[in-house]
Formats: structure tokens, C-alpha cells, sequence
């Protein structure tokens, strides 16, 4: 790679992503629905280990759930 494209990809950083954009409208998904794989982690940990120690899952669920076009 050589140093101009190093230095275009970090300049397309600055820019807004089209993936950004879409995601600020509304949901397709209902909220039960969205981020399956996120919510069978985040579940079986907390019936686990309780809740204060699964913060690392709840926190990737509820990115995943945003990501999605969810206000949490």
C-alpha cells in the first residue's frame, strides 16, 4: 500500500459512510427481533454471572441494537 492510498482512506474517514446515513431512519426490525447473536450472549452470561459481570455484552448488544436504527 503504498502512502497516497494510506492517506485517501484516512481522508474518507472525515466523510459521513452511506451506512451511517441509513441507519438514522427507522428500524426494519422489531426490537426483540434485531441482533440474535448479541442477545444470546449478553442473556446466557447474565444468568450466569449476573449483570454487573457481563457489562462487556450488554454493551456490544445495545451497539448492535443502535446499529440497527434503535434509540437505546
Amino acid at each position: 500500500m503504498s502512502g497516497l492510498q494510506a492517506q485517501d482512506s484516512a481522508c474518507s474517514l472525515d466523510k459521513p459512510s452511506k451506512d451511517v446515513v441509513a441507519t438514522a431512519t427507522k428500524p426494519k426490525k422489531r426490537i426483540c427481533c434485531a441482533c440474535p447473536d448479541t442477545k444470546k450472549l449478553r442473556d446466557e452470561c447474565i444468568v450466569e454471572h449476573g449483570e454487573s459481570a457481563c457489562t462487556k455484552w450488554i454493551e456490544a448488544h445495545i451497539l448492535c441494537l443502535r446499529s440497527e436504527g434503535f434509540k437505546v
